[in-house]
């Protein structure tokens, strides 16, 4: 099955609202190439986001992309707590500690990619909603990387594993390494990363 992505990950979704002020905007739709780059965070030097969307526990969030390309592999959505002023985050570069990993899609076709529901805010609501879509289309894989900037209200005390990134997935996993065009087709595919925490 393809995933049907596009350029770049250009506009915030949330509930019935749509918001590209609050995306860090990639400079351009090219991949990051390395797993272990720390472009891996938000992308090669991203634009400042200008402004930061409230959005409920309870609501749908996620991404719509641009431009129609087809890129087979898996997509996945990551939260980053950031506990700082409106203006410094939307200038702050995410550190390696602080993603989790709430949800992730393997082989959805689809312009949009969502976290289904956000029920995630902790003593600190403002957080960066990041996407990630792995390009196998192309050995050795392509990532394509987005970053939006959310205030959480109405959430809970969860208290998922962190993850670094880089570091969040092996060079080496076999979601990764997966050859797409083989015969017979790949099947069992996981998609690679940390386990999905169910809140």
């Amino acid at each position: 099955m393809l995933i049907v992505f596009q350029d770049i990950f250009n506009t915030l979704v949330y509930g019935d609202k749509t918001s590209t002020a609050a995306v860090r905007q990639a400079q351009s739709n090219s991949p990051v190439k390395s797993v272990t780059s720390p472009d891996m965070r938000c992308n090669v030097d991203p634009y400042h986001a200008t402004e930061t969307v409230t959005v409920s526990a309870n609501d749908t969030i996620g991404f719509k992309l641009s431009a129609a390309i087809f890129h087979q592999g898996p997509a996945a959505i990551y939260l980053v707590e950031r506990n700082l002023p409106p203006r410094q985050l939307h200038r702050h570069r995410p550190d390696r500690t602080h993603y989790y990993y709430p949800r992730k899609h393997p082989f959805r076709t689809g312009s949009l990619i969502y976290l289904d529901d956000c029920h995630c805010a902790y003593s600190s609501p403002q957080y960066l909603v990041r996407a990630e879509q792995i390009g196998l289309h192309n050995p050795p894989p392509e990532y394509y990387i987005g970053c939006a900037q959310v205030k959480i209200v109405n959430g809970g005390n969860g208290n998922p594993d962190k993850v670094s990134i880089p570091g969040h997935i092996d060079p080496k996993d076999p979601g990764v390494t997966a050859n797409i065009y083989q015969y017979p087709p790949l099947e069992n595919y996981t998609v690679p990363g940390p386990a999905v925490w169910r809140g």
